[in-house]
């Protein structure tokens, strides 16, 4: 209907206004799709216990920047994609050299960004080696001896100075288990990306539709 009655007008002028709401519906429903499963994946990470920062390195972008196209395209991504590929898909940790996996303890200090130390920024930062514990049949153990475990439950440097000299006070000393070695992790499938992906191309359609201007009727 509303065809036939252009024909009778200006038809490149309606034909330019049906390209122009096209784009604006396409536009429109491919953004609400990349946001829609932007939000249900940062749920589903939020769901399998992996933390609200681990949800949020879930971003989308559509294409083309800043305008309404018939061709828009929605990308949505990680940025931590190595972490969310092993929890979508089960994955089997090993050492890249061949030999322990070293999982901090709770006594492990926090470094940079929040996150547990390795055994040698412990070791740098303690000024001593830890202590390897071999346990046939269970997992091996690296301790640090002399040290004192702080309000937090982390491990502590007991090494002080006093006139400028270095002293170890005898009070509060303790041995703490920084480090467990095994020497192979296996994660648990705990996150379905495609799934989430199907929902939203599934639901893409009736998005456009919805989108498209309402019919003010004959256009001339």
């Amino acid at each position: 209907m509303r065809i036939g009655a252009a024909l009778t007008g200006d038809l490149e002028k309606f034909l330019a206004q049906e390209s122009a709401d096209i784009a604006i519906a396409v536009t429109a429903g491919v953004t609400q799709a990349s946001d829609g499963a932007k939000e249900d994946l940062r749920q589903q990470v939020r769901g399998a216990g992996l933390g609200d920062r681990m949800a949020k390195t879930w971003q989308n972008k559509v294409y083309p920047k800043g305008r309404k196209s018939r061709g828009a395209a929605g990308l949505v991504y990680s940025k931590a994609p190595t972490i969310i590929r092993a929890f979508d898909e089960g994955a089997v940790i090993r050492s890249k050299d061949g030999f322990w996996l070293a999982i901090p303890t709770a006594a492990t200090p926090r470094g940079r960004g929040g996150r547990r130390m390795t055994p040698l920024e412990v070791e740098k930062r303690f000024g001593q080696p830890l202590r390897f514990i071999y346990r046939p049949g269970k997992p091996g153990l690296l301790v640090f001896d002399n040290v004192r475990i702080g309000s937090r439950g982390t491990a502590k440097t007991n090494r002080r100075t006093q006139g400028g000299a270095e002293y170890t006070p005898l009070r509060g000393r303790t041995s703490a288990v920084m480090f467990i070695l095994v020497p192979q992790v296996r994660l648990q499938k705990r996150l379905d990306v495609d799934r989430v992906g199907q929902v939203w191309i599934g639901k893409l359609a009736s998005l456009i539709l919805a989108a498209f201007p309402p019919d003010g009727g004959v256009r001339s």
